[in-house]
C-alpha cells in the first residue's frame, strides 16, 4: 500500500523523470513526501511562472516532457504563462496542480478553480485524478499525449485527499514511442512535387528535431542545391554557417528573405505550421489567396489543411522524412536561387552601427565568434532579441532556447534549466531590462542549485519593443514604457554571484572572460543608449518616420 504521492512519484521514475521544477504548496504535500529520497531532483523555484518555464525549456532540450508541480489557485494561474509557451511552441510538458479535497468541490472553497475550464484552451489535455488507484493510468496517458502528434502541455489536477489516500496498484510500463517508418512512395511524392518548382524554400520547424536531423537537412540541401529558411526562433535547426542556410522567417526578418517567401512558388514545410510570424501576419502568404504550392510534413493530421492546402501532405515525423530525402538523388538543382538568397543573408549580417558606447550588434557578433558551438543561448522577448536573431550564427541543434510565443521573462528560467541539464556547457541568457525583471527572482534559484549561467542584460531603461511601436503609431507621446531599474550587477553579487556593469564596448570581452572564469552565477549589465532602439532604426528615426506617416494619413 502506497499513498498517492508515492504512487505518482514512482510513475515519474518509471517514465525516466530525473528532475522536476516546483514551488511547494500544502495541496500536494504527499508528492513532496514521495520525492524525498526518490532520486528525482526537485528544483525549488521562486515563482510558479518560472517553474513552468523551466519545465518547458527542459522539454525543448530533451524532447521528453518537462515536469512542474505547483499549488492550487494562484499557483496554477501563475504557472499558466509557461503552459501557454509550451502550447504555442509545441513542447512536451506536464504540469501537476494541487487541488482542494474532493468533498469540498463546487463550494467555492479556498483557492478552488475548475482546471478543465481554466486550462482547456491552453493544454492538449486537462484532467483531475479522483481515484488514487488510477494515478498510474493518468500519468501514462499524460506522457503519451504530451509527446504524440504535435507535442504540447498536459495538466493534471491532484485533489489533496486523493494524494494522501493509500492504494495497492501496480506501476505501468513507460510511454512507448509509436513506429515512425515512412513509406518510400510518400517520400518519392514529396521529391516529385519539389522537382517541379522554380523558386522553392525548405522550411524546417517544430520541436521534433535533432542534431541528426540537422545533419540530414544539410546533406539534403547541399545535394539538391536548395535554400533553407527556418521559422521564428528555430535557428538551431540547421548550421547557420552552411552555404544553403539563408536566414530566419520571423519577427524582424531580413526584408530580402521576406520578399523571397512572397516570390517562392513551392514551400517544403518539415514540421512548421507556417503561421503568422513566419508570414509577417499573412502579408507575405495569404491563406485565402495562396500563391505557392505547399508540401506539408507534420506529425499531427490536424495541422494539414488547417491554414494551407497541402499538395501533398504527409502525417509523419519530419526527422524521418528529411533523412529519407537526404538519401535521394537530386532530380534538379537550384544553386543560383540559393546563392542569391545566401548572399542576401550574409549582407544582412553585416553590422548596422547603433549609437552609444556599448553596441549590441558588436556584443552579439563577439559572442558568435568566440563561444563554443555547443553553447546554449536563451532569451525572452524584446527588441534586444532581434540583435541575436540577426547577428548570431547558431551552429548546432539545441543551442537556441527562446519562446516562439514571444513570452517575456523566459530567458532566465530557460537558462537555469539548460545549465542543470548540461552543466559542462556554456549557457548564456540574453535579456532586456524589462524582460529580465519579469522573472529576476529566479536568480535565487540559480544560486541555490548551482546553475552557473551568464546573464547579459541589455539595459536601455525602457520597454524597447513597445516604445518602438508607440513612436511609430503615436510619435512623441511616451506613456507607460519607461523603466526604473536596479543595479543588476549588484543584484548578482547579492545572490553570491559575479556582477559587472559595462559602459564601454572595449570592456566587454574582458568582463565576459571574468564572468566565465568565476564559475558562478554571473550578470553582465550593458549600459545602452536609449536611442539604440532596434537593429534597423534609432529612436529618433522611428519617431520621425511615425510623424511622417501621420502627416500622410
Amino acid at each position: 500500500m502506497r499513498h498517492g504521492g508515492q504512487i505518482l512519484v514512482d510513475a515519474l521514475k518509471v517514465n525516466g523523470v530525473g528532475r522536476v521544477f516546483s514551488v511547494p504548496g500544502e495541496s500536494f504535500l504527499a508528492v513532496l513526501d514521495g520525492l524525498h529520497a526518490s532520486g528525482i531532483q526537485n528544483i525549488v523555484c521562486r515563482h510558479e511562472g518560472g517553474a513552468a518555464m523551466m519545465a518547458e525549456a527542459h522539454g525543448k532540450l530533451t524532447g521528453r516532457p518537462g515536469v512542474a508541480f505547483v499549488t492550487r489557485g494562484p499557483g496554477a494561474t501563475n504557472a499558466s504563462a509557461g503552459v501557454h509557451v509550451a502550447r504555442q511552441d509545441s513542447t512536451p510538458m506536464i504540469l501537476f496542480v494541487g487541488q482542494i479535497a474532493r468533498a469540498d468541490r463546487d463550494r467555492g472553497a479556498f483557492q478552488e478553480v475548475d482546471y478543465r475550464a481554466m486550462f482547456g484552451p491552453l493544454a492538449k489535455w486537462v484532467a483531475e485524478i479522483d481515484q488514487t488507484e488510477r494515478i498510474p493510468e493518468y500519468v501514462s496517458r499524460a506522457f503519451h499525449l504530451a509527446m504524440s502528434g504535435r507535442p504540447g502541455p498536459v495538466v493534471l489536477a491532484l485533489p489533496e485527499d486523493m494524494l494522501s489516500s493509500r492504494a495497492e496498484v501496480p506501476d505501468l510500463a513507460p510511454a512507448a514511442q509509436p513506429l515512425s517508418a515512412v513509406a518510400a512512395e510518400s517520400v518519392a511524392a514529396i521529391a516529385q512535387a519539389l522537382a517541379g518548382a522554380e523558386r522553392p524554400l525548405v522550411i524546417p520547424g517544430g520541436t521534433l528535431w535533432s542534431q541528426a536531423a540537422a545533419d540530414a537537412l544539410a546533406r539534403f540541401a547541399k545535394g539538391w542545391g536548395l535554400p533553407v529558411a527556418v521559422p521564428f526562433r528555430r535557428q538551431g535547426h540547421m548550421d547557420n554557417a552552411h552555404p544553403n542556410y539563408v536566414g530566419d522567417l520571423g519577427v524582424g526578418m531580413n526584408p530580402a528573405l521576406g520578399q523571397a517567401l512572397a516570390q517562392s512558388d513551392c514551400l517544403l514545410s518539415l514540421g512548421s505550421r507556417l503561421g503568422d510570424t513566419l508570414t509577417r501576419g499573412y502579408e507575405l502568404m495569404d491563406p485565402t489567396r495562396p500563391h505557392a504550392r505547399v508540401i506539408h510534413v507534420h506529425p499531427s493530421p490536424d495541422e494539414l489543411g488547417h491554414l494551407w492546402r497541402p499538395d501533398p501532405g504527409l502525417v509523419a515525423d519530419p526527422r524521418v522524412v528529411v533523412s529519407a530525402l537526404a538519401d535521394l538523388p537530386a532530380p534538379r538543382r537550384w544553386d543560383g536561387w540559393t546563392r542569391d538568397l545566401r548572399t542576401a543573408y550574409e549582407a544582412w549580417q553585416d553590422p548596422r552601427p547603433t549609437p552609444g558606447a556599448v553596441r549590441m550588434e558588436e556584443v552579439v557578433r563577439w559572442l558568435s565568434d568566440q563561444l563554443p558551438q555547443d553553447a546554449i543561448i536563451t532569451n525572452g522577448a524584446g527588441n534586444y532579441a532581434a540583435f541575436l536573431h540577426r547577428y548570431y550564427r547558431f551552429r548546432r541543434f539545441g543551442t537556441q532556447l527562446a519562446p516562439t510565443s514571444g513570452s517575456m521573462g523566459y530567458g532566465l528560467p530557460a537558462a537555469i534549466a539548460a545549465k542543470l541539464e548540461h552543466p559542462d556547457r556554456t549557457v548564456i541568457c540574453m535579456a532586456g531590462d524589462g524582460c529580465l525583471q519579469m522573472t529576476v527572482n529566479e536568480l535565487s534559484t540559480a544560486a541555490q542549485h548551482g546553475a552557473a549561467i551568464i546573464v547579459i542584460v541589455a539595459n536601455n531603461g525602457q520597454y524597447g519593443t513597445i516604445r518602438m511601436h508607440q513612436e511609430r503609431s503615436y510619435p512623441g507621446r511616451v506613456s507607460g514604457t519607461a523603466l526604473a531599474n536596479p543595479d543588476f550587477a549588484a543584484l548578482a553579487c547579492a545572490y553570491g554571484g559575479h556582477g559587472e556593469r559595462i559602459g564601454r564596448q572595449e570592456d566587454f570581452a574582458d568582463a565576459f572572460q571574468r564572468a566565465h572564469a568565476s564559475g558562478r552565477l554571473a550578470v553582465l549589465e550593458l549600459v545602452l543608449d536609449p536611442e539604440a532602439l532596434s537593429t534597423g532604426a534609432t529612436l529618433s528615426e522611428t519617431r520621425t518616420a511615425g510623424e511622417a506617416a501621420l502627416r500622410c494619413a
